[in-house]
C-alpha cells in the first residue's frame, strides 16, 4: 500500500470509528459512573483510544440532550464531574444497540 492509500485507509477508519463513539462512550455509563479521564482509560482498556478532545464534548453534547447526568465531586484533592447515563440514556442506548446490531448483521451478511 502506497502512502496515498495509507492515508486514505488511515481516514476512512477514523470515520468507522467516530460513527462508533457514541454507542462505546454509553456503554462505559450504563453501571457505573465515570469521570472523563477514567472514562478515556477504560475505552483504552478495551482497546479504544480517543482523544480527550473528542471525549469532553461528546460528555457535554449528550448531556446537553439529557442522556447523561452528571456530578461534582468536590471532596477529593481533584475536583471532578463524574456521568452516567438518565433513563432517558439507557432507554436511548438500548436503542442504539439494537440499531448498531442489526446494521453489523446487514453488514456482515454483504462482506462475506
Amino acid at each position: 500500500m502506497n502512502q496515498d492509500e495509507q492515508m486514505l485507509l488511515d481516514r476512512l477508519v477514523q470515520e468507522l470509528k467516530r460513527g462508533n463513539l457514541t454507542v462505546a462512550v454509553m456503554s462505559r455509563l450504563t453501571e457505573e459512573e465515570h469521570y472523563g479521564y477514567s472514562l478515556l482509560q477504560e475505552l483504552s482498556v478495551r482497546g479504544l483510544d480517543i482523544n480527550q478532545d473528542t471525549l469532553y464534548p461528546m460528555l457535554r453534547r449528550l448531556e446537553e440532550q439529557n442522556l447523561l447526568e452528571s456530578r461534582w465531586d468536590v471532596d477529593s484533592s481533584r475536583p471532578r464531574r463524574y456521568y452516567r447515563l438518565s433513563s432517558s440514556g439507557k432507554e436511548i442506548f438500548q436503542a442504539l444497540v439494537d440499531a448498531w446490531l442489526s446494521m453489523e448483521d446487514i453488514i456482515r451478511s454483504m462482506i462475506r
